[in-house]
């Protein structure tokens, strides 16, 4: 009898581990799902930063991608907005959210984009895959292509709308990313993504977005859920000419998940307006204060380096080399301590700010090199123009430096809320 209770009670303590081991783990995939981004798109800095390189399930984020090589169709003359698309009885299958469309009908490109960007049709977007590449498959490559070559390095696409697939992956930093690119790159198809309402046969859909009109210069982007990825969200905000990108994954629900991305957008634009207020006064010199100086010549073309900056994949020439911010985040897909090298050279710089002006890099390269306690003194200051769509901008950067004396600027920097970033020079 002794020995049948003791049995049982083991059995019991088997089953309470069992069930205690289930319920941590699935509290932890649960804490994993979230991660944010903000960033400022003129500048590219990084404002805000969660877990932005681990790897998530998009969900329906997707389809910014799927939209992205629609564009660049459209762009090529590839796609018209008014040609028929067949209808395949594979697509007619597809899961809900779908528009319920119809094996051997058609629909117009212009009506499938729709359905994509505002209701976040699964059918129509397998529609526009099998049109551009013959099968879904065969489109999800090319989206993982694309991605690649976007600079979305830890992201993998298998579908063109984001069903469930565990192979199928993306991180805050690459979705940013993607949504930075779409503006850059096909900014005339933007509204679709701000397109409130959607009519098709008589039906009318509402946009799954809804912060469009509700918060402050909201105009675009995409939603998206499963149960493995979590209520997502990609947003893109724009105030008294600045523009942010805000990335969240993984929300516990789809009404916190809004709330908390209205807060970030506020907070975003307050740390904006913080950085400049702070550049502006630091940089911000009485005229008796100046010294009349000759803009400097433009950096050679093999100087420019890339910085801790979404861009890492765009306007580089030359050999690049790059570490990470100051803040601790490595660029995606990179090994920092692979990317090291001669640590203890003079190969180091920090990079201070973005201007639109090549005096104004200097001048910002001049006042920081005198602030005694950075160390600066023997520094050498280095202004790099790099070409936007928009215009040049020309980074401020104090070169000829050890990595120890650039984290611990930027570390300085940073603490008192003034954009800082370390780069490695080969």
């Amino acid at each position: 009898m002794a020995g049948a209770m003791k049995y049982i009670l083991r059995i019991l303590v088997v089953i309470v581990l069992t069930f205690s081991l289930g319920q941590t783990v699935a509290a932890k995939n649960k804490q994993n799902k979230y991660a944010s981004i903000i960033v400022d798109v003129q500048t590219m800095e990084i404002l805000h930063a969660r877990q932005i390189d681990g790897q998530r399930y998009p969900a329906s984020l997707t389809k910014m991608m799927t939209l992205y090589l629609v564009f660049d169709a459209l762009e090529s003359g590839e796609l018209g907005l008014d040609e028929k698309l067949n209808i395949s009885a594979r697509a007619a299958r597809t899961p809900p959210v779908k528009l319920g469309l119809r094996a051997g009908k058609t629909i117009s490109v212009e009506q499938a984009i729709q359905a994509v960007a505002v209701m976040s049709g699964n059918d129509a977007a397998v529609v526009l895959a099998e049109r551009l590449a013959g099968s879904e498959a065969e489109f999800a490559k090319r989206m993982t292509a694309k991605a690649k070559t976007l600079g979305m390095r830890r992201t993998i696409f298998r579908n063109a709308n984001g069903l469930p697939d565990d192979g199928q992956i993306t991180t805050a930093r690459d979705m940013a990313k993607l949504a930075e690119a779409l503006l850059r790159n096909h900014r005339q198809y933007y509204p679709y993504f701000n397109q409130i309402n959607f009519t098709y046969k008589g039906r009318t859909y509402t946009n799954h977005n809804s912060l469009l009109g509700k918060v402050d210069g909201v105009d675009g982007f995409k939603t998206g859920y499963t149960n493995a990825s979590g209520y997502n969200l990609v947003l893109s905000a724009k105030r008294s000419g600045r523009r942010l990108i805000a990335v969240v994954l993984g929300g516990a629900s789809g009404r916190s998940r809004d709330r908390h991305m209205a807060d970030l957008i506020e907070r975003g634009f307050a740390v904006q307006r913080g950085i400049d207020h702070n550049r502006a006064r630091k940089f911000a010199l009485n005229a008796d204060e100046r010294k009349i100086t000759p803009t400097p010549k433009p950096a050679p073309k093999s100087e420019t380096i890339q910085a801790y900056t979404l861009r890492a994949s765009h306007n580089t020439t030359g050999t690049v080399r790059v570490v990470r911010g100051a803040d601790g985040f490595n660029i995606a897909g990179q090994n920092p301590d692979n990317n090291w090298g001669n640590r203890f050279g003079k190969n180091w710089a920090v990079q201070i700010g973005a201007f639109t002006s090549a005096p104004g890099a200097q001048a910002a390269n001049q006042s920081l090199r005198m602030e005694i306690d950075l160390g600066l003194v023997n520094s050498k200051e280095s202004v790099v123009p790099v070409q936007k769509t928009d215009g040049i901008i020309y980074r401020a950067r104090l070169v000829d430096l050890s990595f120890e004396q650039a984290d611990y600027v930027c570390k300085k920097l940073i603490a008192r809320a003034q954009p800082c970033l370390v780069v490695a020079l080969n």
